[in-house]
């Protein structure tokens, strides 16, 4: 009786999300939190892990794990969107704003893009209109504990309008570009954008993944 309880909440929840308009097209909400990797999980060492900004800016800076928790942060709650069609609702992170990192690093008018640099030399590209949104940030604490590793710790990006895979995990340096590169997933087909209540799942230009 729990386990149809369960079934039958969720799907009263998925209902009203629906109607709320929050549940974009194709997902489905789940109240798990799904685990979806390539490769494996970086091991994280406090002492030597550091991230970079670097590009066309005017500072470029690399701050150590101990100068990164120094720096302001916000808390945001925002519902999140992967392209395997889940949707959760109502999450809370807590990470320093991509737009205090912008003022920090001073970012030259011809930037157009971010590139987001991860272990294994996963990137993923966004907009830079798309990163100077309020709630867009270096996230490092998911429901008021610090990230974990299969989630992405120490610090992904938080780029909650989008679907999940440009919110990058095992995050160790932004790029500042004026032209676009698109990044893993995007050159294995994924779309380039990826606004879920478009259902930007795929590039047209090279069919399905």
């Amino acid at each position: 009786m729990g386990l149809l309880d369960d079934i039958l909440g969720r799907r009263t929840q998925e209902e009203e999300m629906k109607r709320s308009g929050r549940l974009p097209p194709g997902q489905s909400l789940t109240t798990k939190f799904p685990v979806l990797t390539y490769g494996p999980v970086p091991k994280f060492d406090p002492a030597t892990w550091d991230l970079r900004f670097f590009g066309e800016i005017e500072n470029e800076q690399r701050f150590t794990w101990d100068e990164f928790q120094k720096l302001p942060t916000v808390t945001v709650t925002c519902d999140i969107h992967c392209v395997t069609r889940w949707s959760k609702f109502d999450t809370t992170w807590e990470g320093v704003p991509f737009r205090h990192i912008a003022e920090l690093v001073g970012v030259k008018d011809s930037v157009q893009h971010v590139i987001a640099h991860c272990d294994y030399g996963y990137t993923t590209n966004v907009p830079l209109e798309d990163m100077m949104r309020d709630n867009v940030l270096l996230a490092y604490k998911y429901a008021g504990d610090m990230l974990e590793p299969d989630h992405g710790a120490p610090v992904r990006t938080l780029v909650p309008h989008l679907y999940f895979w440009k919110s990058a995990k095992f995050l160790r340096a932004l790029e500042f570009s004026s032209v676009d590169k698109p990044g893993f997933w995007e050159k294995a087909g994924y779309h380039n954008y990826g606004d879920p209540f478009r259902e930007e799942r795929h590039n047209p230009l090279r069919g399905y993944f």
